[in-house]
């Protein structure tokens, strides 16, 4: 309960002395104090108040300004479809920004949007391509028998090695001898693998998914780019002892 009230007066706070948005300023310190109250909130309520009264508006004309300024358009998606899906994933995240990093939660934000746009877009043009590849030569290449090729132990897929990897990752936490460092890493590497659909997008642009992926173990470990890189050999060592083994 004093948890509430405490919200409550800092909202009130919030409306009485924060600098009311300007129109080419809609993310000002009002909207930045009410991030770290949503954060700092313990129920769905008070999350759902601050999140109406003060993030959503703001939000939205982030996702709609990014959209527009970076031309982040999906094909067989209208302006609003592509804006509202923005907005969901979006929230999936919010609760990861970090305020004692003292970086601005704009930043944040916006980051966020434009990589999973661009890797949605990238995912999407992609799929076409395949399917464009595909339908272009798959009728001649399977009525001509010197082009086609079996291929022993096909069954393997990615989701197979994932798996297998993920295994291997939990009994490996469970070893006495890990640091605290390369524990929070092997958490979060499982987290990610664990939801590797949503976070890792499908595209031919390593260097693209490698930043994506290099700010999510940096956001979930509070981990230097440093820490991480020195705290990963461990997990590449077993990652590749593991395709040896199912290369053999």
């Amino acid at each position: 309960m004093s948890d509430e009230l405490e919200i409550n007066n800092d909202l009130n706070v919030v409306k009485k002395k924060g600098r009311k948005p300007k129109q080419n300023n809609y993310f000002d310190e009002r909207e930045e104090t009410a991030v770290k109250l949503y954060l700092m909130a313990t129920t769905f309520e008070e999350k759902n108040k601050i999140y109406n009264e003060f993030l959503r508006k703001p939000l939205d004309k982030m996702i709609s300004s990014i959209i527009r300024r970076y031309k982040l358009y999906r094909k067989d998606m209208n302006f609003e479809e592509i804006h509202v899906d923005t907005h969901s994933f979006l929230m999936t995240k919010i609760d990861k920004f970090k305020p004692s990093k003292e970086k601005k939660a704009y930043s944040y934000f916006g980051t966020i949007c434009k990589n999973y746009l661009m890797g949605q877009i990238m995912k999407d043009q992609k799929e076409m391509n395949r399917k464009i590849s595909y339908e272009d030569i798959s009728s001649d290449l399977l009525n001509t028998p010197d082009m086609i090729y079996h291929i022993d132990n096909d069954e393997l897929t990615s989701e197979d090695v994932i798996y297998r990897f993920l295994n291997l990752l939990k009994d490996t936490l469970e070893e006495p001898s890990l640091t605290e460092q390369e524990v929070k890493l092997g958490r979060a590497i499982q987290d990610i693998f664990e939801n590797y659909t949503s976070i890792f997008f499908d595209s031919s642009n390593n260097k693209f998914n490698k930043n994506i992926i290099l700010f999510e173990l940096r956001e979930m470990t509070n981990l230097s780019t440093k820490e991480i890189r020195g705290s990963i050999k461990k997990y590449k060592k077993i990652y590749n002892q593991m395709l040896q083994e199912l290369l053999r």
